[in-house]
């Protein structure tokens, strides 16, 4: 029998972690109703639907013969207009449409970005814990993701000097996440600005992902004046995402913001990878920029009252911890010294019917924490959750 050795594959891409949502959701399929409906905390997704007329001019796009076509790489011109006009209300700076390319989503930008900036061998720091799919994309690609530690007691806000002293000859960029996944931290705009001046300082990238920027509290001033303040240009790079904002993640939609030299680079690699964008989606958010502006706000009021809710509803066990909670996401200290986060969140969503994530899916050193997404369910599951939470035990 003629025996054949197995065909190899990128050691980059076997070496990377498996997407660990759908590990939590199968423990999730065990549960037997026993405490009531499944209360799902485990991924961000917006809890309602995007408002009516918004999904009409999606209709309305996708029917038009020319947005069958292939669009411009870096995205319809007439969204990235809206966005750099939205951003310059928001920063308090003026954007060129060229210093804008949409992305099919966040994640994607993230992997455009760092392929721009970073090749095999090199390093970026990331705050830790981190998003996971940003680390995974960093080890797929060969590049170190070394971990910034972000201290609980700070709130999980990543310190400046603590940053310069992971820096080498190898490191390309800052990556800095706010408000914060997993944490929910929101990261004051001093230390953003002091990460700037670093990366600026050192000749690196400081990549700002600020996905849930749109969720900072009513009333906030801008998040940083990063953008307004400085020569953005050659050391910074801003990504965000339409998904949450907006509540249509299946659209696929996200932005970058870089200096018309580096998007001239990264139009390469989106050249590779999408061509351009989903066109008739690009064309409702066009209109929505402005056209669902009161209820985003009316949005982000909801989504702040959840976070007060959740601290409200977790204040009486005294034997958890809310370590940070903001925007999409709240950071949480498990009551059980030794036990694997993974088993308390398999015993809390199979006993109490409460599903979150488990902290080590965001690092190394996270074993006596869970991330809960807040944002996805209704402001009563939230009360319910301390409610099912009392008692609790790992037998």
């Amino acid at each position: 029998m003629l025996q054949t050795t197995p065909t190899a594959l990128n050691p980059n891409l076997l070496d990377t972690g498996t997407p660990p949502i759908p590990q939590a959701q199968g423990w999730a399929r065990a549960y037997d109703g026993r405490s009531g409906p499944l209360v799902d905390l485990s991924q961000a997704v917006p809890g309602s639907p995007p408002p009516p007329e918004l999904l009409q001019r999606l209709s309305q796009a996708a029917a038009l013969p020319d947005n069958t076509h292939y669009g411009p790489i870096t995205g319809d011109m007439a969204l990235r207009e809206a966005y750099a006009a939205d951003i310059s209300r928001v920063y308090g700076a003026a954007f060129k449409p060229t210093e804008v390319a949409i992305t099919s989503g966040c994640n994607q930008a993230f992997v455009m970005t760092m392929m721009a900036v970073a090749k095999a061998g090199d390093n970026v720091l990331l705050p830790a814990p981190w998003y996971f799919n940003h680390e995974m994309t960093l080890r797929m690609l060969g590049i170190e993701a070394r971990p910034l530690p972000c201290d609980p007691s700070a709130g999980f806000v990543p310190d400046v000097a603590t940053a310069e002293a992971l820096i080498d000859a190898g490191t390309r960029a800052i990556v800095l996440v706010t408000p914060n996944n997993p944490t929910g931290a929101i990261y004051p705009p001093t230390t953003i600005a002091a990460f700037a001046q670093l990366c600026a300082r050192r000749g690196l990238w400081l990549v700002l992902d600020e996905t849930y920027r749109d969720f900072l509290p009513a009333g906030a001033a801008a998040p940083h004046e990063v953008f307004a303040a400085t020569p953005w240009q050659d050391s910074v790079i801003g990504l965000y995402s339409f998904s949450k904002a907006y509540a249509v993640p299946g659209w696929r939609l996200g932005a970058i913001t870089a200096g018309e030299p580096v998007m001239a680079e990264i139009a390469k690699v989106l050249d590779c990878v999408q061509i351009s964008p989903v066109r008739a989606g690009q064309a409702a958010i066009t209109w929505g920029i402005d056209g669902i502006r009161d209820w985003r706000e009316a949005n982000r009021t909801e989504i702040n009252a959840r976070a007060a809710l959740f601290r409200e509803a977790m204040a009486p066990l005294n034997d958890w911890r809310v370590l940070a909670a903001g925007a999409y996401f709240a950071y949480v200290a498990h009551p059980f010294p030794g036990v694997p986060a993974a088993d308390v969140v398999r015993a809390l969503v199979q006993e109490r019917g409460v599903l979150a994530l488990p902290g080590p899916y965001f690092g190394p050193g996270q074993e006596q924490h869970l991330r809960i997404a807040i944002a996805n369910v209704a402001a009563d599951r939230i009360a319910e959750v301390g409610e099912r939470l009392q008692g609790f035990e790992i037998i």
